[in-house]
């Protein structure tokens, strides 16, 4: 058994044998979604996003073990390697505890303790550290040596204490027992660094206990101090920090006290508290980061699993003033239909020839949605439009968020995607493929430019774009993709496809016409059996012969699924044509046990089958509310407080939830209006894409600020 299955088996309250075998699974090269969709019995059905925490919690563990091997060699170099630093090394839980316990032998650069070795000190300074009787001028006599730069027995005590210092700064124990104490009672302190006002000045004079200290704030005050409008520090009672090293290093009616005291406090001043000020921030800052990813990917879920709007002919509009509103219509399947601009916005005005041609293009094409960017002009566009609705019932627009719509527009894949379209049309393609599928066009945005995080430009990179990656690998597997429309955008984030294979997958069926079964996937330059297993669930072919190619049921689950359907008196046939009605309630009758052994398939899996024959091409999106469409728009003038309306969350964020009530303006729900019971977090009551009823608080026309709250009044 791996040495960390058992550990990551009590974490995430999984079996032994469990924890083993997503651990064998991960080895051998399967994908999350792949164990979490068709290894259930193996992992006792843990969710995906538990196995994508499990996977990273191996990593580290694993990294943790590549340190401690090399900090051992390092140590063992120097012929230093005792037993007791054996056990300090192995016993390490954190990268911070074996770096601590390496910092002693870890090559420095030139430092006045270095300088005071290089003169033969070090010796006085185990004398005085040893704390025993004689005085200290007596014992420093001995290396006063004035070729080596030491004159007199002072300069011999001062280079003694430089020593001294830098050992009890470097201590193990002692920084250990210092980081306790700070995390414990120290403060987080930030003062303005520069006159004027700024977004910062609730943090002009800041100060909170470290241990309370939120991420968001963490956040905030980093990017102050980045942009220079902040000073900020650590602060902790000195005088507590000094006794926690004096605990360490005095001996009780040991000699030299007072030299030693000014050597702690030298110790603590000089080298202790910057190094672990940084240290401390450093945590903060990647605690809060961690923070802010997980809230990040919370938003992104369900952002990108929001229903598709079906069947619909769309506009996209994407507002703007002196270059005109770009316009795209697009048919049900996303093909671009008409294109054109209009001129409805200062300063142009021309509001009558843009109702003209919007009216057109609505009657010609039987548009009915459309999709606004939310960008700017959008107020005055989302006004001209519902203006224009009332002369045609049945027609409803959407506020659509144009987060990440540039970014696309003026990629490489946008102009692969139109080569004939000008930045800003590609713009409003995007747009009213967001309403009508989501995920589709999301996916070929940068996830971090999508707009539903806090902080996100001010994390590392490459954590963030792992855990957003990973959310969009569950979210698009979790779906489904039709291998014969799917972008090579799409295609790359199903499980075991990369973006050659993806691409490779668009260029044969272009060249060779639609894939008719999913075996023919293996056709396909570079995808190998082991890249078909991973991949094969996840697609979907409609025009297969056999049905199942349509379905989340696995190739290698065919024959099981067959053998199911004869136990229940069905057949294949009778799925593809939607004749199974009862199929379950049959299945229950048999028992689900027996059928598992009948078919060779767990109990699960079975389960899994069964839930994918009586829907094939099921698209867990469907089970959602739709989309909500307004015909009409308020101002926010028009809002008072008390009034009770529904909107739609767009944003969730640690302090609370920003929420459109169509006004144009986001309303916030602060946490502390969120429920009426207490919430650790917004998270535990919404999440985006929520449809919600909310009560207005206050309206703030001058700061565009409104105020809302879902308690129950």
């Amino acid at each position: 058994m791996d040495k960390h299955a058992l550990a990551l088996a009590a974490q995430y309250h999984m079996q032994p044998a469990h924890a083993q075998n997503v651990i064998e699974l991960l080895d051998g090269g399967a994908t999350i979604p792949f164990i979490a969709r068709y290894r259930k019995e193996m992992h006792g059905n843990t969710d995906d996003q538990t196995l994508r925490e499990f996977s990273e919690k191996l990593a580290s563990l694993r990294g943790l073990d590549a340190r401690r091997e090399e900090i051992a060699k390092a140590i063992q170099a120097q012929d230093k390697w005792t037993d007791e630093l054996a056990r300090a090394v192995e016993s390490a839980k954190t990268l911070s505890e074996l770096e601590d316990i390496y910092r002693p032998y870890r090559p420095k650069r030139k430092t006045r303790a270095s300088v005071a070795r290089e003169k033969g000190l070090e010796g006085l300074a185990t004398l005085i550290r040893l704390q025993r009787k004689g005085s200290l001028s007596e014992i420093a006599q001995a290396y006063v040596n004035p070729e080596k730069g030491v004159e007199t027995p002072a300069d011999a005590l001062s280079g003694a204490s430089d020593i001294l210092a830098e050992d009890f700064s470097d201590d193990a124990a002692i920084r250990a027992r210092e980081k306790a104490l700070i995390r414990r009672k120290g403060a987080l302190r930030s003062r303005t660094a520069k006159e004027g006002d700024s977004v910062y000045r609730q943090y002009a004079d800041f100060s909170e206990p470290i241990r309370l200290t939120q991420s968001h704030r963490v956040l905030a005050i980093n990017r102050g101090e980045k942009e220079e409008w902040l000073k900020v520090s650590i602060e902790v009672d000195e005088a507590e920090a000094r006794a926690e090293i004096a605990a360490q290093v005095l001996v009780p009616g040991g000699n030299y006290r007072e030299f030693l005291e000014n050597t702690i406090e030298d110790a603590w001043t000089r080298l202790l508290f910057p190094s672990l000020e940084r240290e401390i921030r450093a945590e903060l800052t990647d605690r809060a980061n961690e923070q802010a990813i997980r809230m990040f990917a919370q938003n992104l879920k369900p952002l990108l699993m929001q229903p598709p709007l079906r069947g619909r002919v769309t506009l996209g509009f994407d507002p703007a003033y002196r270059t005109g509103c770009k316009l795209a219509v697009v048919d049900e399947t996303g093909k671009v239909l008409k294109t054109g601009v209009v001129y409805p916005t200062p300063p142009h005005n021309k509001k009558e020839e843009a109702a003209r041609t919007l009216s057109d293009m609505i009657r010609r094409y039987h548009i009915t949605a459309i999709a606004i960017g939310n960008g700017t002009a959008s107020k005055e566009s989302e006004i001209f439009v519902s203006e224009l609705l009332r002369d045609f019932p049945g027609v409803g627009y959407m506020m659509v968020s144009e987060a990440g719509a540039s970014v696309y527009s003026a990629s490489k894949l946008g102009a692969e995607e139109f080569p004939d379209f000008d930045v800003s049309l590609r713009s409003a393609v995007s747009i009213a493929r967001r309403l009508q599928d989501p995920l589709s066009e999301l996916v070929k945005i940068d996830p971090k430019a999508i707009g539903v995080g806090q902080y996100q430009h001010d994390m590392p990179p490459a954590r963030l774009d792992e855990a957003l990656t990973g959310v969009v690998e569950d979210c698009v597997n979790g779906v489904g993709v039709d291998v014969n429309i799917a972008s090579p955008s799409l295609l790359s984030y199903v499980s075991g496809l990369t973006r050659t294979t993806a691409k490779n997958i668009v260029a044969y069926r272009e060249e060779n016409g639609a894939f008719l079964s999913r075996k023919a996937l293996l056709k396909v330059p570079k995808i190998g059996p082991k890249a078909f297993e991973q991949c094969a669930g996840f697609l979907r072919v409609p025009a297969a012969a056999n049905i199942l190619d349509n379905t989340g049921v696995h190739p290698e689950s065919y024959d099981a699924a067959e053998k199911l359907l004869k136990a229940c008196g069905f057949t294949l046939a009778d799925v593809k044509n939607g004749k199974v009605d009862g199929l379950t309630a049959r299945a229950e009758r048999l028992t689900i046990p027996k059928l598992s052994e009948m078919t060779g398939a767990g109990e699960m899996t079975v389960r899994d089958i069964l839930r994918e024959l009586e829907k094939p091409g099921r698209d867990p999106r469907d089970e959602l509310p739709p989309p909500m469409l307004r015909a009409d728009i308020m101002d926010m003038n028009d809002l008072k407080p008390g009034m009770e309306l529904t909107g739609t969350v767009r944003n969730v964020i640690d302090f609370g939830a920003f929420v459109d009530i169509g006004v144009h303006q986001d309303g916030l729900v602060h946490i502390s209006q969120l429920a009426d019971r207490f919430i650790r977090h917004p998270s535990e009551v919404v999440r985006v894409g929520d449809v919600v009823k909310v009560t207005v608080l206050n309206v703030d026309p001058k700061t565009g600020r409104i105020s809302l709250t879902m308690k129950k009044r």
